[in-house]
């Protein structure tokens, strides 16, 4: 009875769409092909007559619909690259909008990189793409009419706290994360109070994420705004760096952030330091925006091709984890939840995901201890280099390090250096192919001798390089022995 009643609705939208069309165009619609939706209740069309080709949306929410019009129509006038309304209803909750063809950004990456990686050719695309966020968030926001905003003015208190029960309620419920409910509904009353201290008197897009940018003509054009509102530079950046299929390489990320920032500081003064106060905060928020939708459509609606997306938010997790510097509040259980969702298998696993494996080899001096992966996950292996033959002994050697080819050839010559290397090879080896296999993406590998120099370092460059040679893996390399005090 359900699916009979929702087919008629689709007749009297299909119905009405049409009549809109022939007003509009003085034609008929020959053709009424239904889009793929976007996770929204909306339904969309694609109409065409002869040349005449157009999107055709009907929208449930009639809020939603003005701010997605109003905005339109102020983005227009200041020539920012939108589709064009030709006509609307908003009775009939409808119109009819420029047809942009069918490549996102998204797809445009994908068709570009082969196995991995990211290419010249997609980078240059983003860079166009952020181009134009500035635009958005400073020059949209004058004469930007707030009262439009649906359903919040801003990115406030009310609109963050949805955010972190979305989350909490649709992800990490239905994903049977465990929590402390009182626990985590202090910390998120923490995190927000943190997040409300950043500059929020800019335009936030909200969704500018690679699926809603369009590629036509070589340039992109933006769709999906209708939840824009005022807020904080770092979302939308953040939003789009941290696209979970995106997938894009944290080294890339770091080269558009840094293109990001110059971009904006054409149009106002940019305190770095501030700014990245603050980033790695809305980077969190939105990855748990994100991961509250995945929930909700795939855990709950059950439509599976959502859950697909779910190993990449756990990476960029795990991510952020290991290389961010200490959040600047406590939120011990927040961080605790964060973990549990890192060392979930099963998270990892969902859908058809390939995510790669980074191992980070350290080199460090016993005088100093055993060095704790207090960011990773609390294991990894520690090889002891200090029953090979010790080059520091020798007067020749001392000054150098296992970098220096001097003293990789005195190691070399030592037939219990290459036995050594060649068990640990193989140990990893194995190890790192069965974490790529379980979508396992961090592992951490040390070598310690007695002062951190030339043993170790030597271990530890030679292992970065036979791992450097497996498909998707990363290698990170640190010599903690070698590095200036704090």
């Amino acid at each position: 009875m359900r699916i009979v009643k929702e087919k008629v609705k689709e007749r009297i939208y299909e119905k009405n769409l049409k009549d809109l069309f022939r007003q509009t165009f003085g034609r008929r619609a020959e053709m009424l092909k239904k889009l793929k939706g976007d996770g929204s209740a909306r339904q969309i069309y694609r109409m065409v007559s002869g040349k005449i080709t157009v999107v055709g949306v009907y929208g449930p929410d009639k809020l939603e619909n003005r701010a997605f019009l109003e905005f339109s129509k102020h983005f227009r006038k200041l020539n920012l690259p939108i589709p064009e309304i030709y006509a609307e209803n908003r009775d009939k909750q409808i119109y009819l909008e420029e047809d942009l063809g069918d490549v996102t950004l998204f797809d445009y990456l994908t068709i570009a990189r082969k196995d991995s990686g990211f290419p010249k050719k997609a980078e240059k695309m983003y860079k166009k793409a952020i181009s134009y966020l500035p635009q958005f968030q400073l020059r949209a926001m004058k004469g930007f009419n707030l009262n439009y905003c649906y359903p919040r003015r801003s990115f406030d208190r009310q609109s963050i706290l949805w955010d972190l029960n979305y989350f909490k309620y649709y992800f990490l419920k239905l994903a049977n994360i465990p929590f402390n409910e009182q626990k985590l509904e202090s910390d998120f009353n923490v995190f927000a109070d943190f997040l409300l201290q950043a500059d929020r008197e800019y335009l936030l897009y909200r969704d500018f994420q690679s699926r809603n940018i369009m590629i036509k003509n070589s340039s992109p054009r933006f769709i999906d705004f209708q939840g824009a509102r005022g807020g904080a530079l770092q979302y939308d950046i953040a939003s789009l760096l941290y696209d979970a299929k995106a997938d894009i390489p944290y080294k890339v990320r770091k080269e558009l952030l840094d293109f990001y920032l110059r971009q904006l500081s054409k149009y106002i003064p940019v305190n770095v330091k501030k700014f990245m106060d603050f980033y790695p905060a809305y980077v969190y928020i939105r990855i748990m925006q994100a991961m509250g939708a995945y929930g909700l459509r795939g855990f709950y609606e059950g439509k599976t091709h959502f859950l697909e997306s779910v190993p990449y938010a756990v990476k960029n997790i795990e991510y952020l984890l290991t290389h961010s510097r200490e959040f600047p509040v406590r939120v011990p259980h927040l961080m605790r939840v964060f973990r549990n969702i890192v060392d979930s298998s099963r998270l990892r696993q969902l859908g058809k995901a390939k995510l790669g494996l980074t191992v980070r080899i350290q080199s460090f001096s016993y005088r100093s201890g055993i060095p704790s992966d207090e960011r990773g996950h609390g294991g990894g292996f520690v090889f002891d280099c200090r029953a090979l033959p010790n080059p520091g002994k020798f007067a020749a050697y001392a000054s150098l390090s296992g970098k220096d080819a001097q003293v990789a050839e005195f190691l070399e010559r030592r037939k219990e250096v290459g036995d050594f290397l060649r068990h640990v090879f193989e140990l990893i080896r194995r190890t790192a192919e069965n974490y790529l296999k379980r979508n396992f993406s961090d592992l951490m590998v040390s070598f310690g001798c007695t002062g951190g120099r030339h043993r170790s370092v030597y271990c530890a460059e030679k292992l970065g390089q036979y791992l450097g040679k497996m498909k998707n893996v990363n290698v990170e390399i640190r010599h903690l022995g070698m590095e200036p005090p704090p």
